[in-house]
């Protein structure tokens, strides 16, 4: 089968197109025919091995032991092993397979049939590969971390990129009122997903306009986390969700100290990957509530390109991969 292979870490150019073996399930597990896959930022942190923490909790220091990249999931189910009862061949699935080995990015992966959902009937291949890894962040994030509750008003910084997408239009399921950061050319976007107000953050910081928060969900965090005190009613939550590695591990190593000097909730968000939050997800989106939002396309042979883009955070939504 075809396969993008990493032997070394480095730049997109360390990806090259090759030709594996098909994996075999156990007894377990779901042999899958991927038709779609996703890039996200955890792919190229994979690939070029930083911050250093990614070697030590994926293995090899090195070189990466994680051959075939990919999180991010859609296919049929090829052949399942001798003790999975949940699905048959055929089956359309999706999967977040960051707790599952990877291996996305080829032409067939083996999946624990414990980490597969069915897919949502209303999505293509394409675009039901987009959600599972923003999808679950930002579920998580709302629900789980920041408890938000109807008519509860939150800040999505980020909200153009694929968690803050998912985030928003999570949010008004949920009956929240959003206001939205992006750039610019962005902000179309996303008010087509339905956020109720709109910042550009070229033209107004959002951090002083006045307006404060029951919840900050920042999924581009390249400023301070105490920048949004003043944005922050005092029974808020600000939750980490992505951005630099420096704000990362600043606001993960600190969380508590920067609670008691806020006198806020502050969190770093660490999603765990389940099937109960993509049946969630595929509910929302057979309900017409959520729905992904494809900036472009690329074939399996080019996702070198595609991590180049989202790494050049030119991204509107999601990047999907058509195997």
């Amino acid at each position: 089968m075809k396969a993008i292979i990493q032997e070394k870490y480095g730049s997109p150019d360390v990806l090259t197109l090759d030709d594996i073996e098909v994996p075999t399930p156990n007894e377990k597990e779901v042999l899958v025919r991927v038709r779609g896959a996703s890039v996200h930022a955890g792919d190229w942190h994979l690939m070029r091995g930083t911050p250093f923490v990614i070697r030590l909790v994926f293995g090899g220091l090195f070189r990466p032991k994680v051959k075939v990249l990919g999180t991010d999931m859609a296919g049929e189910v090829e052949a399942i092993g001798s003790q999975v009862t949940q699905f048959q061949p055929g089956d359309a699935v999706f999967a977040d397979l960051s707790t599952s080995g990877f291996g996305a990015f080829a032409e067939y992966v083996v999946v624990p049939e414990t980490a597969i959902a069915p897919k949502p009937s209303n999505l293509n291949f394409e675009a039901a590969a987009t959600v599972p890894v923003s999808g679950i962040a930002a579920l998580q994030a709302l629900r789980d971390q920041g408890q938000l509750q109807p008519g509860q008003q939150v800040l999505i910084n980020g909200a153009s990129g694929g968690v803050g997408s998912y985030a928003v239009q999570l949010a008004k399921a949920m009956g929240a009122e959003v206001t939205a950061v992006c750039s610019t050319s962005k902000l179309a976007m996303v008010r087509s997903l339905g956020a109720d107000h709109l910042i550009d953050y070229r033209q107004e910081d959002p951090t002083q306009t006045g307006q404060q928060y029951d919840l900050i969900v920042d999924a581009a965090a390249y400023r301070s986390v105490t920048d949004y005190q003043p944005v922050l009613k005092p029974t808020g939550t600000y939750i980490l969700v992505g951005g630099s590695s420096r704000q990362l591990f600043q606001t993960l190593l600190l969380s508590p100290w920067l609670t008691r000097r806020m006198h806020r909730s502050i969190k770093v968000l660490q999603s765990e990957p389940n099937r109960a939050d993509l049946m969630e997800l595929k509910r929302l989106i057979e309900a017409g509530q959520v729905k992904p939002e494809v900036d472009q396309s690329y074939p399996l042979s080019q996702v070198p390109q595609a991590i180049r883009q989202l790494e050049a955070r030119q991204v509107k939504g999601k990047l999907a991969i058509v195997v």
